[in-house]
């Protein structure tokens, strides 16, 4: 079977490894593991990953992916990370067991569209402690869980928090500290045990691996650390991980000797960038059916360590392939390995067909 390009083809079976390690590092701080597939879309390649390695959630950002899950029936809970719009709140309790909140406009809606359908929805109060993306700030906490304790259809089960996201700021001992000590005070106040702490993401299991993180934190939200086995502090390999779990594959178009500099007068290309070359001379260079509209060349690495990603356009990747192991021809594939930005954006495109490695 010919199979087309551009696409992603995705290793179950190495996304399985990933997670039984990071799933036995977690259990031995006592922290459960809610697996996010939203860089994959929930595709079933991934979501074939998942059972028997001791995972205790399914989390993801967005309700289309979590309706993916659902069709999977893999008989696990599921959490939406993206707090939910209002007027998503219907259809949230429907897909989602619980989800990630900050507002106490959004809870309401929620404790509204559970109660219509006799259901009970879960919800984590996230709370900011640094990285000003979502969370209500700290001295707003009991506050908030004070006026969402009694809302009908709704369990409070504890409280959260994000960080190395969009501030890049890196879970610390004192962060965690500090998110224990809410949730201590608002079980207090409320009365309500309030027993998950959902510590952050794959940014905390160097913390957590160090002995500094509380052992209070009984929950990780886990992405790209067992999908593509990296620490997200700074995207070395993660202990007991591999890193050959996607790969993304592209078509050669054209083969030709052409120099490294550009030819004639130049102003800025087509995205508004005036772009500095590098004189190597006359290379062999493979331009690849895949392009910026599909995603970011900077985001990829190619698994033959003699390619060199030059560039795209919005439908053309440039490679240099004269140092390359192997002899190519128009029609060839090139396989590249996608960051976690990268991954995220061609996992999205409807363009790059997405696929398990195993069906070859």
């Amino acid at each position: 079977m010919i199979r087309p390009t551009p696409r992603l083809e995705i290793h179950t079976d190495r996304i399985a490894e990933n997670l039984h390690a990071i799933v036995g590092q977690c259990t031995e701080h006592g922290v459960q593991v809610a697996a996010v597939t939203k860089v994959l879309g929930a595709h079933p390649a991934l979501l074939a990953a998942l059972p028997n390695t001791g995972v205790s959630m399914v989390a993801d950002s967005r309700l289309t992916n979590l309706e993916r899950v659902a069709a999977a029936d893999l008989g696990l809970p599921t959490l939406l990370l993206r707090p939910p719009a209002p007027r998503t709140a219907a259809r949230t309790v429907q897909v989602a067991d619980a989800s990630l909140n900050s507002s106490l406009v959004t809870m309401q809606a929620l404790s509204e569209a559970a109660e219509m359908v006799g259901i009970r929805h879960g919800v984590i109060v996230m709370v900011d402690v640094g990285d000003l993306r979502e969370g209500v700030w700290p001295d707003h906490v009991v506050d908030l869980v004070s006026q969402t304790s009694h809302l009908p259809g709704l369990d409070i089960l504890g409280l959260g928090t994000n960080l190395a996201c969009y501030g890049g700021v890196i879970p610390t001992a004192d962060k965690m500290e500090l998110l224990v000590d809410l949730r201590d005070e608002a079980s207090r106040v409320t009365g309500l045990p309030l027993e998950l702490i959902s510590g952050g993401n794959s940014a905390n299991l160097p913390l957590m691996v160090s002995g500094q993180m509380p052992a209070q934190i009984n929950q990780l939200r886990i992405g790209e650390a067992a999908i593509l086995g990296r620490n997200t502090l700074d995207r070395s390999a993660w202990p007991g991980t591999r890193q050959d779990t996607v790969e993304l594959v592209t078509e050669v178009v054209e083969l030709e000797r052409k120099p490294s500099i550009p030819q004639g007068e130049r102003g800025q290309d087509a995205f508004g960038q005036t772009v500095k070359f590098v004189d190597r001379g006359v290379r062999l260079r493979a331009i690849c059916d895949l392009g910026r509209q599909d995603v970011a060349p900077e985001d990829l690495t190619p698994v033959d360590p003699g390619h060199i990603v030059l560039g795209a356009s919005s439908d053309h990747l440039i490679i240099d392939v004269t140092d390359g192991d192997i002899t190519l021809r128009v029609g060839s594939e090139i396989r590249l390995r996608p960051t976690y930005g990268g991954l995220l954006t061609a996992s999205t495109c409807a363009d790059v067909w997405k696929t398990s490695a195993d069906e070859r």
